[in-house]
């Protein structure tokens, strides 16, 4: 009776400890040679986070300032959406809190998405975990290894970024409790990508999950806290515990155990899960595609390849339409004759029209930056297409590289267009049934007007993946810095020449009397030219070198 068990134990024994062999060596060998990909969003947070701690007393010296800066968030549902409820932005750790909280767990959250996907599906796609199952591995290694990456990566990050923070002035325990919950948030979410790369077809299906994921319930998020919705559509969304642990507030400490035990179960369905799936493949398999390819030419070919995520990102925008054209609406609000804001108007510091437009404008230029971030995938596509050799192929036939290149540029400026048509659309309806005094023409042409802005950030990735592709990271640096600028830019006051870097900033105002064209003009003629040096370059150099 007492050897049964010691003899029946010992090949289940066996059977974990040869799921997981090797992982021990795979896992440093990872981090010497792919380590160096989380740095990045590291940085990304503790720079967002330090710069907080640091600016905050030199933007808003005295109580007045911090109590403009209040009044200007809480009259902003737009600014809710992003950054969520502001604690308290009369002191430094409830401005960072307010900045970075959300931020800087959407950032955490999409470098774990990112770390997992490439170790597990990125490297069957590729080729390397056919050469690594070939030596002493386990089945089971790379997703452990991929999960042990995303899972130091959270370490590092809120460690690095929360001792920095309070080395530079941050409330010690508001800190911390800010930097715990951007490493549970990527914990999280490592989870939803271990799960995902279980699920998609390949490495881009399961990426596309695993973000589209994150992005629903970040907008719900905001959108939640914007509408007081009840407490209950709080606690659904996993996003909403984080923010439920109020740092510089009530500094609650216990929900983050809720983030901890829902990436507990994550792993155990993920790890589950791959178990049950063909190598290379996802439980949800693709159709056969045709006898014959049906793309006859480069523009064929680049709206096939983007077709899928073009048709999400549409529904997408359909939502976004909805939920930013109801927070165009609650300008009505502030209008009001009852509202703080009546005693500025009634003195002449602002006017009702100057006031919808602008922020009509405010809310359409944020949808517009959005806009952008479909055409860099575009653009970051060609990149990824290039370095699996596909690229090479198509350039033996007749096909210029101009050609080739300019189908991909074509197609990235096309989708802005569409997505603003369609969100613009949405938001000038609803915007023209409130008492707004504007009609849905004009709403819907002010939308319009934003795309040549939109235009400049996404030449931004033309430029980089054309003529620099070795750092195709900064395609994103348009999307980044027309958002940081936009919607922060005139909170911290700063100048023109410094919000001017962002295109959206030059777009004209046509809601009001004789709007300025100037500014549009000159974002065009950049546009123009980072499109020309991206195709110089990638005429001129080599394809797929690192």
């Amino acid at each position: 009776m007492t050897t049964a068990p010691a003899t029946a134990s010992a090949p289940r024994t066996g059977r974990r400890e040869s799921a997981t062999t090797g992982t021990r060596l795979l896992l440093r060998t990872s981090l010497k040679h792919d380590g160096r990909l989380m740095a990045p969003w590291i940085l990304l947070i503790t720079v967002l986070s330090v710069s907080s701690v640091l600016v905050y007393p030199w933007v808003f010296p005295d109580q007045a300032d911090r109590e403009g800066l209040q009044q200007a968030v809480e009259a902003n549902p737009a600014i809710g959406l992003i950054f969520g409820p502001p604690t308290d932005l009369l002191t430094t750790d409830g401005f960072n809190a307010w900045r970075t909280l959300a931020l800087g767990g959407f950032l955490a959250a999409m470098g774990a998405i990112f770390t997992v996907t490439r170790a597990t599906r990125g490297q069957e796609d590729s080729g390397q975990a056919e050469l690594l199952a070939s030596g002493v591995l386990g089945r089971s290694s790379r997703l452990l290894t991929g999960v042990a990456m995303a899972l130091i990566a959270g370490i590092a990050t809120g460690v690095i970024a929360g001792g920095l923070t309070v080395l530079c002035g941050g409330g010690a325990e508001a800190s911390w409790l800010l930097a715990c919950t951007w490493t549970v948030t990527g914990w999280m979410f490592a989870g939803v990508a271990a799960v995902t790369a279980q699920i998609g077809a390949d490495a881009r299906t399961s990426t596309a999950i695993s973000i589209s994921a994150l992005g629903t319930l970040f907008i719900l998020r905001g959108f939640a806290y914007s509408i007081e919705a009840p407490e209950w559509t709080i606690w659904i969304n996993p996003l909403g515990w984080m923010q439920e642990t109020q740092p510089a507030g009530d500094n609650l400490w216990w929900p983050l155990a809720l983030g901890v035990a829902l990436t507990g179960i994550l792993l155990a369905v993920a790890f589950r899960l791959e178990g049950s799936r063909d190598f290379g493949q996802g439980l949800v398999k693709p159709g056969p595609g045709p006898d014959r390819g049906r793309a006859r030419s480069p523009w064929g070919l680049a709206w096939r390849l983007s077709k899928g995520s073009a048709l999400t990102w549409t529904v997408a925008f359909v939502l976004l339409g909805f939920v930013f054209g109801y927070f165009a609406t609650s300008i009505v609000d502030l209008i009001d004759p009852d509202s703080p804001m009546a005693a500025a108007l009634a003195g002449g510091a602002a006017s009702a029209d100057a006031l919808v437009a602008s922020f009509l404008v405010m809310i359409l230029s944020m949808i517009g930056i959005f806009a952008a971030i479909p055409s860099v995938q575009v653009m970051l596509r060609v990149r990824s297409e290039e370095m699996e050799d596909r690229v090479e192929p198509i350039m033996a036939t007749a096909v210029a590289r101009p050609r080739y290149y300019g189908a991909n540029v074509l197609l990235a400026f096309a989708l802005p267009v569409l997505y603003m048509a369609v969100a613009g659309a949405i938001v000038a309806f609803l915007a023209s049934r409130s008492d707004l005094g504007v009609e849905f023409g004009e709403v819907w042409l002010q939308a319009l007007t934003i795309v040549p802005a939109t235009w400049t950030i996404v030449a931004v990735s033309v430029f980089v993946v054309g003529a620099r592709p070795k750092v195709a990271v900064a395609a994103w640096a348009g999307v980044a810095a027309s958002f940081i600028l936009t919607l922060l830019g005139p909170s911290f006051g700063l100048p023109d020449w410094a919000l001017g870097i962002s295109p959206v900033w030059h777009v004209p105002d046509i809601l009001l009397p004789d709007p300025d064209w100037t500014g549009l003009m000159w974002v065009s003629l950049f546009t123009l030219g980072f499109t020309v040096i991206g195709f110089a370059g990638f005429r001129r150099r080599d394809l797929a070198v690192e």
